[in-house]
């Protein structure tokens, strides 16, 4: 495979120097040879009209409280009814400074103290932090693998719900596992939260990182009037365009009642979106579309690096990525007891299963320049022959 990419008009290849540019990402492993693979943000730069939009507001000169752009709420609204078919009404919109805040706000609105949460791990970490944090018990089912990909079991996910269960949280497309849920799968995940009277928050944050040209994001809301209305949807275009560190996101909650008591328990705690995250978001949603065409396209041949490499490793395993830029890969089989710091030990910094729910599993973010992730799966194989 080559190793450059020159088939596209934006360069994923040659990127600025993130050392020393505020990156916790790369800040982790500062003064040291570690390739960092473990946080779930990307190498690239933002799409050009993103910068292009940002240096035009920043040569404004003035960086006052925000209004929530007209422009940037036509946008979404239109996005939603093109890709799923969703008639959205401008004031189901709640926004955010990121989908953190918005899990722990979810597990205080729809749950009281002592009341439970249920989810599916591994997932990713705040999800099992959140109802914790906030005074609530937690449940989890552990995903199965079926036919080589990680789905729910339903019936051991209806046996562990209570009469104290409130809220089930989900994570679509999936972060670790890359599943893109069908309509099937969470149809029926509705139709159990609907007998057992749920809240649903669908965390979609990745539904912009649809790598399989088969498969299709659904989104959960969108399934029908129903199951919208017990359903906070949750959203952001900081992972699709990468622009995490710019705070912009928002629920979509069709529920007056829902969407009054998730307000009522960010009050005076959250803050609100920063004006460049609005910007940022605006510029990316309505002109972003051929950078993100070139985007997938590069996550798609670095997920084929990535699959092949991993699955002929002594020891290591991965099912096919669907969805994200993320690989969660299985090293029961290799040995090591800690095996973050392995393959730290290898020059390769890897975010831990443990974090996740999935103990002897390692995340791996591929959104990088594929000279890079080549060198890492260089030096992960290495370690384990």
């Amino acid at each position: 495979m080559n190793l450059v990419d020159r088939d596209h008009p934006f360069d994923f290849d040659n990127l600025p120097d993130q050392r020393g540019a505020y990156s916790a990402k790369w800040d982790k492993y500062r003064g040291r040879d570690i390739i960092p693979l473990w946080l779930a943000d990307m190498d690239f730069r933002s799409p050009p009209a993103v910068i292009e939009a940002l240096r035009r507001r920043v040569e404004h000169g003035v960086f006052s409280y925000p209004s929530v752009p007209p422009e940037l709420v036509e946008v979404i609204l239109s996005m939603l009814q093109a890709a799923y078919g969703w008639e959205v009404k401008p004031e189901w919109l709640v926004w955010l400074p990121g989908l953190v805040s918005a899990l722990n706000v979810i597990c205080r609105a729809a749950a009281a103290p002592g009341e439970e949460v249920l989810t599916a791990a591994p997932v990713y970490p705040p999800f099992l932090s959140a109802p914790k944090l906030s005074g609530r018990g937690l449940a989890t089912v552990p995903l199965i693998q079926a036919a080589g990909r990680w789905t729910f079991d339903f019936e051991r996910l209806e046996s562990l719900i209570t009469p104290r269960t409130r809220l089930f949280l989900l994570c679509n497309p999936h972060n670790p596992v890359g599943r893109v849920y069908t309509k099937e799968e969470l149809t029926a995940l509705a139709r159990i939260c609907e007998q057992h009277d749920l809240i649903i928050c669908a965390d979609e944050i990745h539904c912009g990182l649809i790598l399989d040209a088969d498969k299709t994001h659904v989104a959960l809301a969108s399934l029908d009037p129903a199951i919208a209305a017990r359903t906070v949807t949750l959203m952001s275009p900081s992972k699709t365009f990468n622009l995490p560190g710019l705070g912009c996101a928002f629920a979509i909650i069709s529920d007056e009642q829902l969407r009054r008591k998730f307000k009522q328990a960010k009050a005076g705690i959250v803050p609100g979106v920063n004006l460049l995250g609005y910007v940022a978001a605006l510029a990316a949603y309505r002109d972003g579309a051929e950078w993100h065409a070139a985007l997938l396209s590069y996550l798609r041949a670095n997920r084929d690096l990535i699959t092949g490499a991993v699955n002929s490793m002594p020891g290591l395993s991965m099912t096919h990525v669907e969805a994200t830029y993320l690989a969660w890969i299985d090293t029961r089989g290799a040995g090591p007891a800690e095996p973050v710091k392995f393959f730290e030990n290898a020059g390769v910094g890897l975010a831990d299963g443990a974090a996740f729910g999935g103990p002897g599993f390692v995340r791996l973010s591929f959104a990088c320049p594929r000279v890079t992730l080549a060198e890492a799966l260089n030096r992960m194989r290495r370690a384990l022959e």
